[in-house]
């Protein structure tokens, strides 16, 4: 059987966590690597045995044998770098934060759309087995009726360069503020009626700390918090009538602990032959290609969209501005 071939734009921390994932599963190859620099693509395809060895973006989506590009560059490069491929006719599979904004990201999913190729952002918490369990868990009505999400990602990031600068698209919000807003769609929906938050700017105009509160139409609330100034415990807990649900880690989930009148009554792990967990969004998007979809249903179009004006709607508040803002 032919192996599915990805093709990965960038060489650097993202690109090697999934040349790291998919060199060990049959059936899946990192068959090419592209860098701006022939020494780091070199680097990258000696450690995970890449077929192809580019120099340049535009050489590797010209090639027939990729069935995937995936976008490992910088958010502030994701527009240029998959409206390259989706010209070339290449399905892609993009890093969050999708795009810089969401002016962008409407035009890459129009050409799509236009082209009738597959494009999905790899926010890879939208596509763990451990991620779809919460949702289960959450209906089938063991903690009672949901009400109030707490939900929190922090790391020390004050120093590297795509949290401090404009130019890269700065800011604790499209590196770690979007995994939280996502936990807080996933299980509490999109139906977002009123949104208060606060934030920390740093010497440079970038959030690097935010405080956000959701309000939904149907009364539930959700509070978020990232940051790149300390460390934290990654937690998100979902509050019902009658019991709650703790999350290990709301950017990869390990272990989910249902809890009913503060009594331990289920735990749920992830799986045991899970990798690194950025397999999933790979093995969704081969499903959906051979399904002929042009978006995953985990991840839709309307919903990275809306996400990316949510968050242009915090970042106006805030005055976080990049070169690449109207």
């Amino acid at each position: 059987m032919k192996n599915f071939k990805l093709g990965i734009i960038g060489a650097g921390w993202i690109a090697d966590q999934m040349g790291k994932t998919l060199t060990p599963i049959p059936g899946y190859e990192v068959y090419a690597i592209a860098s701006r620099t022939l020494e780091k693509a070199q680097a990258f395809a000696q450690r995970y045995g890449c077929t192809r060895i580019y120099d340049s973006y535009e050489a590797l989506v010209q090639d027939p044998d990729v069935d995937l590009v995936y976008i490992a560059t910088p958010h502030s490069h994701h527009y240029a770098h998959t409206r390259l491929a989706l010209e070339h006719g290449k399905p892609c599979l993009v890093e969050k934060a999708f795009t810089a904004n969401a002016a962008e990201a409407r035009e890459l999913i129009d050409l799509a759309h236009e082209r009738g190729i597959f494009l999905t952002e790899a926010i890879w918490t939208r596509y763990m087995p451990l991620s779809h369990k919460i949702k289960e868990v959450m209906d089938s009505g063991i903690i009672g009726q949901p009400s109030l999400m707490q939900a929190s990602l922090c790391y020390m990031m004050e120093q590297k360069p795509r949290i401090v600068r404009a130019d890269l698209c700065g800011g604790a919000l499209l590196d770690l503020g979007v995994y939280a807003l996502n936990f807080a769609r996933m299980y509490f929906g999109t139906n977002i009626v009123r949104q208060v938050s606060n934030c920390h700017l740093g010497p440079t105009g970038m959030d690097m700390q935010e405080c956000i509160s959701l309000s939904f139409a149907d009364g539930k609330m959700a509070n978020l918090q990232s940051g790149a100034l300390c460390l934290n415990d990654r937690r998100g807990i979902i509050s019902g009538t009658e019991g709650y649900i703790s999350v290990d880690n709301i950017n990869c989930p390990g272990r989910i602990e249902v809890w009913r009148n503060y009594e331990l009554v289920a735990t749920y792990d992830r799986p045991i032959d899970m990798v690194t967990g950025y397999e999933y969004q790979v093995f969704e998007a081969k499903r959906c290609l051979e399904a002929g979809l042009l978006e995953s249903p985990m991840m839709p179009h309307a919903e990275t969209l809306s996400i990316m004006q949510q968050m242009d709607s915090f970042r106006q508040e805030w005055g976080v501005r990049y070169p690449m803002d109207r």
